[in-house]
């Protein structure tokens, strides 16, 4: 044996192809389970053909994943399993790839500094209000309190501030509604072809393709109402960010976007501007229902900070266990919880060969849930976000907005929405735990309860 002979790069642990194939209703149901157990058993990197047909690499590996969305991210873009959402969701900035994506990026960025997050927070907290009158109205009809369908009343509340801040207007609750059972429908179903892919002949006979394109046409023709409206109108006094999109220029040639790319990049922001804050508001108030000594500490900042009064923009640094309740809350319940993406060209990572065309998916869920990252993992600390601990967090241990230069451009958007539903509604309200099962996880495009929540909202004195 030759002692200087280099180190034979390490294997990838596989999942039986058998196994995954056998695994794959469970993993079409609710895929976390699985492959949790797939890489507590292998190891943190291994192979698997999603469905028993897909061969992907899944990974929680803090320093692989940090190496294809940052370190070397030009080799990695969106897998065909990303531009599939494209058919129904548009070339918008979610969707795009290479110097479009730039291009668009850099386009749309100025709609999100931190100025112009600022002046939206009057619209956000008048859109709170709206939203959490009527459970107030209900509350003093049946002696102080009422229950809640939280995932409901914060998804309603979601929809409303995107719509606002991109329209101007609201839309109607009969619109808001149809939006909302489009979106969920066509997330099903493109999450049900990526997991069984071995339906989709059958899908293909059953119609089931066309019926979603038809969903996703719904869809585009309601948002572009409101587009071809503006339009009309003028943007004359109009500062939201479809005014922004229609009012924006291309450096190069002066030119603005065609009606196509204003209505992608509405839509976008419509779907992703919505999803992430619904859902980690609806696991925020599971949460916080279940453990009052937390709420005891906000409560106690909020009476230090704000008295009784409403909070505004400038006070949210004051305030910052109300944002460490919030990303403890996208630790445990990360809403992009999954991501992926193909190598262009072989790679290597620590040995391992990332041959060219390999699927990687990075398992947000499972890194954030990694006892060697995060002690007693599924315990609710907000403590972890304190000062002293973020400097101690490692590099990508933790990415609820994802990480590089796809990094999600409405993160501080949704974190300021979030902080002022959070304050807002425990000004009002004292939220309150009634017995129930777990609701369980749904993890489409964006990790949801599969049960709705229920919580008795009780008016505070």
């Amino acid at each position: 044996m030759n002692a200087s002979a280099p180190a034979a790069p390490p294997a990838l642990p596989q999942v039986p192809r058998l196994r995954a194939f056998r695994n794959s209703l469970a993993l079409a149901d609710n895929p976390i389970p699985i492959i949790t157990q797939y890489l507590d058993e292998l190891g943190d990197t291994i192979g698997l053909h999603m469905g028993g047909i897909k061969p992907t690499l899944l990974t929680r590996d803090p320093g692989l994943i940090q190496h294809i969305l940052q370190k070397n991210h030009r080799n990695y873009p969106k897998s065909e399993m990303s531009h599939g959402v494209a058919r129904y969701l548009g070339h918008g900035l979610l969707t795009s790839e290479g110097s479009y994506w730039l291009q668009q990026r850099r386009l749309i960025q100025p709609g999100f500094h931190r100025q112009r997050i600022a002046a939206l927070t009057e619209t956000m907290l008048q859109v709170i209000d709206e939203c959490l009158e009527p459970v107030a109205a209900l509350a003093r009809q049946q002696g102080g309190a009422t229950t809640v369908a939280v995932h409901e009343l914060m998804t309603a509340t979601a929809f409303r501030i995107i719509a606002r801040s991109v329209f101007s207007t609201s839309m109607s609750e009969a619109e808001l509604q149809q939006l909302a059972h489009l979106l969920t429908d066509i997330q099903a179903f493109y999450t049900r072809t990526l997991r069984q892919p071995y339906l989709k002949p059958w899908l293909a006979v059953k119609g089931q393709f066309r019926y979603h394109d038809q969903l996703a046409a719904q869809m585009r023709q309601l948002v572009l109402k409101y587009i071809r409206q503006r339009q009309q109108e003028g943007g004359a006094g109009k500062d939201d960010l479809l005014q922004m999109l229609l009012d924006a220029r291309y450096e190069d040639t002066n030119e603005p976007m065609t009606e196509e790319q204003v209505l992608d990049e509405a839509i976008i922001l419509l779907v992703a501007g919505h999803e992430t804050s619904a859902n980690a508001l609806s696991w925020l108030w599971y949460l916080l229902a279940q453990h009052p000594e937390v709420v005891a500490k906000l409560r106690a900042e909020m009476a230090a900070a704000l008295g009784e009064r409403r909070p505004t923009f400038q006070d949210l640094p004051q305030l910052p266990y109300a944002l460490q309740v919030i990303q403890e809350t996208m630790r445990l319940y990360p809403p992009a919880w999954i991501v992926d993406r193909q190598a262009l060209e072989d790679d290597e990572y620590n040995g391992l060969k990332l041959p060219k065309g390999t699927l990687i998916s990075a398992y947000i869920y499972g890194v954030h849930h990694l006892p060697r990252l995060w002690p007693e993992p599924e315990a609710f600390r907000p403590e972890r976000f304190g000062k002293e601990q973020l400097r101690e967090q490692p590099a990508y241990a933790y990415l609820p907005f994802g990480g590089g230069p796809r990094l999600c451009i409405g993160n501080q958007f949704a974190l300021t929405e979030m902080q002022l539903v959070l304050l807002e509604t425990l000004r009002r309200f004292e939220v309150e735990w009634e017995a129930q099962p777990a609701p369980g996880l749904r993890p489409l495009i964006t990790l949801r309860p599969r049960a709705e929540i229920t919580l008795q909202f009780r008016l505070r004195a």
